[in-house]
């Protein structure tokens, strides 16, 4: 068995492929239950899932392997990424496991795991419960008869993370007079994301609200949002929202159908909640965000911190920092306040909130200041990752050397086959030339098995 079973979020494979096979869920679940029972904590995990047809594969060998070691498992179907987290400190569970491959295709699927605090595990945990999987003890650990876990079906998930979620808009206000186009991606808030904006007054207009085990993020979705911004022409809307599989991400298009950069989502976010007095420390971005972000924020005397690339990172500077603000390009935006995990929904209703005070136009926030140029490169590689090689890193390091005015992040892809490549600088065609060759000097490596 892989001595690698974690990414940069969690589990992610192939169906039906290690480690995405019955054999390891059932290791897993059993390994989990474990963990947790030796910090003491053998009560209960919730489970969640999106609209994946290999969930229907997973969730039972999870369950099976968490009852078999006495751990009590609560299910609550489909229901996005952050509303886990949230309904695990709402009931008080020991941990939570979703199981979801968030943006990609119906054919992948994984694991994300929470603790009792709401937060994704550290990577010491995860190799500690990877341990456990790979131990030949696990067995010995198995419950007496008497000892077994229970399982059992929560109804009321979706209503409860409805009413939090509409709590987070702005107070005394509302969505009326709004026309907005919103895209589930055919994933797990295919019902509640339209559910709240019109609750909250809005003239809803719903794509990828139809999953059937195989649609999800197909040409839909946060992935995809020419989709958005197509539909978003055609019927004269306000505004966009896209979310990704899981919905732990936005996308966000203004009234033109103009994609509106993650960047300038944070800074708007945090613009709002700096003028309300709610912005704790400053905000929290990764390495690839645009340094026109840190300048913009900066001038507003708004500290800005940088994590490494993930959304679990980010929530860790968050905490180390006392930020209740964090965000990445691709749309994760954690607002601690409301939740531990991004939360496309939330994100959006801060938008909104920003929108319906101020009596702007969605156009307004990518109007607020230029981005650097940016060139992002994804190549595909087989086998070992050339990042694995010395003389591939001493290459990178020599660009880098050479280009010290330029913003450049070479790295391996926690959750697919690629090398991401980031450049940024004030001159586009510097930019390009240095992100060209870099993806030319990395490509004949990606071929050699």
């Amino acid at each position: 068995m892989s001595l690698n079973l974690f990414g940069t979020d969690g589990i992610r494979g192939l169906v039906n492929q290690h480690p995405i096979t019955p054999e390891v869920m059932l290791k897993f679940g059993v390994a989990a239950g474990v963990y947790f029972s030796k910090l003491g904590q053998r009560g209960k995990v919730l489970i969640a899932k999106d609209t994946r047809l290999s969930g229907y594969l997973i969730e039972p060998a999870l369950t099976s392997g968490l009852v078999s070691v006495g751990v009590d498992v609560i299910l609550l179907g489909p229901m996005p990424t952050p509303a886990l987290a949230m309904l695990i400190k709402s009931l008080r569970a020991d941990f939570g496991i979703m199981i979801s491959a968030s943006h990609n295709p119906y054919y992948d699927n994984g694991l994300k795991l929470f603790d009792s605090n709401s937060n994704k595990l550290s990577d010491k945990c995860e190799i500690e419960i990877q341990n456990l999987i790979l131990s030949s003890e696990l067995k010995n650990n198995l419950a007496a008869p008497d000892k077994l876990g229970r399982a059992a079906r929560l109804d009321d998930a979706l209503g409860r993370y409805i009413e939090y979620v509409k709590n987070s808009f702005l107070k005394h206000k509302t969505l009326s007079g709004l026309r907005i186009v919103i895209d589930c991606a055919n994933g797990s808030a295919y019902k509640l994301a339209p559910t709240i904006l019109w609750e909250l007054g809005a003239e809803v207009i719903s794509i990828g609200c139809e999953p059937n085990g195989f649609n999800i993020n197909e040409n839909c979705g946060a992935t995809h949002p020419l989709t958005l911004s197509q539909k978003v022409m055609e019927t004269r809307a306000d505004i966009g929202i896209a979310l990704d599989g899981d919905a732990d991400r936005v996308v966000i298009c203004d009234e033109k159908g103009e994609v509106i950069s993650g960047d300038h989502l944070i800074a708007a976010i945090a613009l709002y909640m700096h003028q309300a007095g709610s912005l704790k420390s400053g905000v929290v971005v990764t390495q690839i965000s645009n340094t026109a972000l840190d300048d913009f924020l900066a001038q507003r005397g708004i500290a800005v911190y940088r994590s490494k690339v993930g959304d679990r990172y980010v929530a860790a500077e968050m905490r180390k920092r006392e930020c209740n603000l964090g965000g990445e390009q691709s749309g994760h935006i954690i607002i601690s306040d409301y939740s531990t995990a991004g939360d496309g929904v939330i994100a959006a209703l801060q938008v909104l909130s920003l929108l319906v005070q101020s009596e702007k136009k969605a156009s307004y926030i990518g109007k607020m200041f230029s981005l650097n140029p940016q060139v992002a490169k994804n190549i595909k590689f087989t086998g070992t990752s050339p990042l694995e090689d010395q003389r591939v890193l001493s290459s990178i390091e020599k660009i880098q050397s050479d280009n010290k005015d330029l913003q450049i992040i070479v790295r391996k892809s926690g959750t697919e086959r690629l090398l991401r490549v980031m450049v940024e600088g004030k001159d586009i065609n510097i930019v390009n030339e240095v992100a060209n060759n870099i993806e030319q000097m990395l490509s004949p490596v990606k071929q050699n098995p």
